[in-house]
């Protein structure tokens, strides 16, 4: 074997060969990618990303990638950490893509992400796909497939959250996902209980089988038995002649989702209470027993304990729906969502109705002060109504609901009677003066560990530190 002479170069020398070496190799990529850093400004992008966007790397180094192409949701998988593999993407030309969003981890810490276009314009392959029978052959196949009604629309990839309770709360549900144990899901309306059941199940062991939902609340209670449990034929008048399979039967191998369980009917739970003991049923006008293998997940925005105070619920079926509990947080305890929930909803209205405005950070603080009753339902809702009434393309405090702007000051005059007094008057000094004093209430709760407090808080130590030294000044 020929021996080479050991490299007299200097190692740096060597290292910038590589970093030259990669350099050129990145830009003579055909495949467009890009990486960008924790606050989604664009670190590096390649020559072929460049020309996929028509833009010179001049007009990308240092921006955020929003600023670039308001359609990109590569800032929100750098604030989750998870990848989105293969999705499809429209960007703000109006090309549709297949792309790979991936967080970048050094030391278990994200520090940035990279974006690659895999495909780079679907119309083409959507004429190819045309021409190829297999592919009609699978469209076929797909729209005949009738279980796919019963599937379950969502997965933990769904749920957006970076705060401390949400994050608890998301891997709590994971680990329930592993056993057949009923779970009550418990929360205030809008916080995402129905997200949180269709994830259980995809995560599930169950995940082929059937997903069956039923709103307890929107089904009349003389229709109720019959939906739940099904009939034979003739069983009442009225009755199809062929009989009904009822929601329980159709769960089979599967989940059934019993959402506001807290108005079920008094007068069934009984029967409720005999699916969850024995896992079988007796339909309306059979003597069969029909043996069922079923996982029930409820959710209520009730608080069956007083309910069953009152004698509207019973007690042994609260005892076996609550074997594995779920308590989802509201909004006002994972205000650190709302940053990122908001950049979510504002990315779907583009993709979907190609309508984009910019929420500035001032504006984002001031909805952190709101309450939110309805919770992420209502922050949706007012994030949409918002970008369609905001004029401009950037969002400013009086295209803010006047009951939000309301509530804050009065909240605020309310807490400060005894503390502290409004500063000029405006809805900046407000918010900076609620932020100084819930970052010192946390620092007093954690023994003045500023480390442990930034934890608490959700935001970065060094960001901690900062806004410390502003209160000093």
């Amino acid at each position: 074997m020929k021996k080479y002479p050991e490299a007299s170069v200097d190692p740096n020398e060597i290292r910038d060969i590589f970093v030259s070496m990669t350099s050129l190799l990145f830009n003579q990529l055909p495949i467009p990618i890009n990486f960008i850093d924790t606050e989604g400004k664009v670190i590096i992008m390649n020559q072929a990303f460049l020309d996929y966007l028509n833009i010179g790397l001049e007009d990308v180094t240092g921006k955020h990638l929003s600023e670039i192409d308001p359609s990109v949701r590569l800032p929100i998988v750098v604030k989750t950490g998870h990848a989105e593999i293969g999705q499809k993407h429209r960007f703000h030309s109006g090309r549709e893509s297949i792309v790979h969003r991936i967080p970048l981890f050094y030391k278990d810490t994200i520090i940035g992400g990279v974006g690659i276009i895999l495909i780079e314009d679907l119309n083409y392959l959507y004429e190819i796909s045309e021409e190829n029978s297999l592919i009609k052959t699978l469209k076929v196949n797909k729209a005949n497939k009738i279980a796919d009604v019963y599937k379950t629309k969502y997965t933990f990839d769904d749920i957006l959250t970076q705060s401390y309770l949400g994050e608890k709360c998301k891997e709590q549900a994971k680990i329930y996902s592993t056993n057949d144990f009923p779970i009550l899901i418990t929360g205030e309306s809008g916080v995402g209980k129905e997200l949180f059941a269709h994830s259980i199940h995809s995560l599930s062991n169950r995940k082929d089988g059937p997903f069956i939902r039923v709103n307890c609340a929107a089904i009349p209670e003389s229709l109720i038995e019959s939906e739940l449990f099904g009939y034979e034929k003739g069983a009442f008048t009225g009755a199809q002649s062929t009989g009904k399979i009822g929601k329980f039967e159709l769960a089979n191998g599967g989940t059934i989702f019993l959402d506001e369980i807290g108005d079920f009917p008094l007068g069934l739970q009984a029967k409720l209470l005999r699916v969850l003991q024995e896992k079988e049923i007796e339909k309306i006008g059979s003597n069969e027993i029909v043996q069922l293998d079923i996982r029930i997940i409820a959710a209520t925005n009730y608080s069956l304990e007083d309910k069953v105070k009152e004698n509207k619920f019973r007690q042994d079926l609260f005892y076996r729906l609550n074997v594995l509990n779920l308590n989802v947080p509201s909004l006002k305890e994972r205000k650190d969502d709302i940053p990122l929930l908001i950049n979510h909803f504002i990315t779907s209205m583009y993709q979907n109705f190609n309508i984009y405005k910019r929420f500035p950070d001032d504006v984002i603080e001031i909805l952190k002060a709101y309450s939110w009753p309805g919770n992420v339902r209502e922050l949706k809702n007012i994030v949409e109504r918002i970008a369609v009434n905001t004029k401009g393309k950037v969002v400013n405090e009086s295209d803010i609901p006047d009951y939000i702007i309301e509530e804050i000051n009065n909240n605020f005059h309310t807490s400060n009677e005894d503390s502290c007094e409004l500063k000029n008057g405006s809805l900046k000094n407000t918010l900076l003066e609620i932020e100084k004093r819930i970052i010192k209430d946390t620092l007093l709760k954690c023994n003045n560990n500023k480390a442990e407090a930034a934890r608490v808080l959700g935001i970065p130590r060094m960001t901690l530190y900062r806004k410390l030294k502003e209160f000093d000044d």
